[in-house]
């Protein structure tokens, strides 16, 4: 899909058709739980479908779950989700891009995939009712690819489950339940980055979230500018990764500072260069570099903010490469395939910059490309992907999309 979703959305093949063919083939099959009742031969009501986008960082990696600064921007890749009403308690969901089905009862706790649905509807039905309901899911967010696939999964079918149940939540509410669906119900101890990216972006503009006061604010990114994504093809799994990890050496690391300096300190927010560098003897090595990165990441996401709404291009990109050689070497994030893919994109020509995006440890890295040179420049890191990055690598250029929505049916 493109930025212009309603032009795509009548596209065959894009994720909303493809979720629609997979909702009915599935009221087609009637329920495998009850295969006496086949059925019934009327024509069923339209779907209600949602989007909800992927999304890059352009700075701010890792600062979000603690209580910092992020500059993302949704991307126009995106999680459709279609779904009809059922007349008891149950979600048969069907993913069509894993050609597989599962039904939930309200109290099931599945594996894979089918845990994002279950631990969304848990968390909607602890404010209200969520009813049954057939769901089909389609996708051209590449999972594993750092685009955060889970998170634009999660807004989508919590979207089409309110709409479905008749009822309604702000967009940053709803980006809320989501994001304790994926700590709660999936074990990922992230911050709010990810959700309230697919829930609040607008078309054409970067993200500047305060992920502390959750206050945000849309920053144009205009016409000049274009985004290339480069797949690694090395697939990441964040409860399986070393993300949780991170999360518990800056715990760790803020019960030292609040020690060592004697103060009340919230999160890791509340450290600036001057006391860190006061008490950083008084952390172990690997503290240190946790907390410099932070500390530093957040000064970036500051000045890469201002130069994007200075239109200041170059000194976005000098932020991107900082951060992403901050996420290398002090937050060991990173990865050999995702380190080449950026020193290519930085080497070509018309990219102004670079940096892994996600939670590390595999997926992409983004790359902010002159317009003009975007078609060049994306043939020329293509050419160069296979050898220098790896062969299940891949290269696509996108654009800054808007959130996730209901789409409208004529």
């Amino acid at each position: 899909m493109t930025g212009d979703d309603d032009a795509d959305d009548a596209t065959a093949g894009t994720p909303v058709e493809r979720a629609k063919a997979a909702l009915a083939a599935l009221s087609a099959d009637g329920d495998a739980s009850d295969s006496t009742s086949p059925p019934e031969p009327t024509e069923p009501a339209n779907p209600v479908v949602a989007v909800a986008p992927g999304r890059v960082n352009l700075v701010g990696g890792h600062t979000d779950y603690n209580d910092g600064l992020c500059l993302p921007m949704a991307v126009d890749r995106h999680v459709a989700v279609a779904a009809r009403p059922r007349d008891d308690d149950r979600l048969r969901v069907r993913a069509a891009d894993f050609d597989e089905t599962a039904e939930l009862a309200p109290d099931d706790d599945p594996d894979g995939w089918a845990a994002y649905v279950a631990a969304v509807a848990r968390v909607l039905r602890e404010d209200g009712p969520v009813g049954g309901a057939d769901l089909a899911i389609a996708s051209d967010v590449p999972t594993g690819a750092g685009l955060s696939s889970s998170a634009a999964l999660e807004l989508a079918v919590g979207r089409v489950l309110l709409a479905v149940s008749g009822r309604d939540l702000p967009t940053a509410d709803l980006a809320l339940a989501c994001w304790r669906a994926e700590r709660e119900g999936v074990g990922v101890e992230c911050g709010i980055l990810d959700q309230f990216s697919a829930a609040l972006c607008e078309a054409d503009s970067a993200l500047f979230l305060d992920c502390r006061t959750r206050e945000f604010e849309s920053v144009p990114v205009g016409d000049d500018v274009g985004v290339l994504v480069i797949d690694t093809g090395v697939s990441h799994e964040l409860t399986e990764s070393g993300y949780n990890d991170r999360v518990r050496e800056c715990a760790a690391a803020l019960d030292r500072l609040r020690e060592c300096a004697d103060r009340d300190l919230d999160s890791l927010r509340d450290v600036d260069r001057d006391l860190l560098d006061a008490h950083a003897d008084a952390l172990e090595p690997v503290h240190r570099r946790r907390v410099r990165h932070v500390v530093t990441e957040n000064e970036r996401v500051r000045r890469a903010r201002d130069a994007l709404a200075a239109g200041d291009l170059d000194r976005v990109g000098d932020a991107m490469l900082a951060a992403h050689e901050s996420l290398r070497d002090d937050y060991e994030v990173s990865c050999p395939e995702l380190d080449a893919a950026v020193e290519l994109a930085a080497e070509t020509p018309g990219v102004y910059g670079a940096r892994m995006t996600g939670g590390g440890f595999g997926g992409s890295a983004v790359a902010l490309v002159d317009a003009d040179a975007l078609d060049r420049a994306a043939r020329t890191i293509r050419d160069a992907v296979p050898e220098r990055v790896g062969p299940d690598a891949n290269v696509f250029a996108c654009r800054p999309s808007g959130g996730v929505r209901l789409v409208d049916e004529e």
